[in-house]
């Protein structure tokens, strides 16, 4: 008897809560608008959403998410309840030093979203992961 093949399977997708989705909607979107490597959007205590890119200078090198953790501060946030990084790049998990920034102001528990270009969830990791 000859085994019938079946069609692959579609992966499944994290289920994730609008307000995260929207996340990634808005680092994708500053990713494309502005032509750089990463986009980041981070949402405050309050629900408010700060949007960046990478900053590459001559005198000044931030990451994307550490531009949006910054912009929140210099806004008045005193937390963070999640982030979210659209990369490029093939890693797996967020960098490090965007970890490190998102916990300063939201925690170690706060949830970071890593996205490809497209949008695909990579992973979701605690800032003190």
């Amino acid at each position: 008897m000859i085994a019938a093949m079946s069609e692959p399977q579609p992966r499944a997708v994290p289920a994730l809560d609008p307000e995260d989705r929207k996340l990634i909607t808005l680092a994708r979107s500053a990713r494309a608008r502005n032509g750089v490597p990463e986009g980041a959007a981070v949402r405050d205590g309050t629900g408010r959403t700060y949007v960046a890119g990478s900053v590459a200078l001559a005198s000044l090198t931030l990451t994307a998410l550490q531009t949006a953790v910054a912009m929140a501060v210099a806004s008045g946030a005193t937390s963070l309840e999640a982030a979210a990084v659209v990369t490029g790049a093939a890693a797996q998990r967020p960098a490090a030093r965007d970890l490190a920034a998102v916990r300063d102001l939201g925690g170690p528990d706060t949830p970071v979203i890593l996205a490809g270009p497209d949008g695909e969830v990579r992973g979701t990791v605690a800032a003190g992961a």
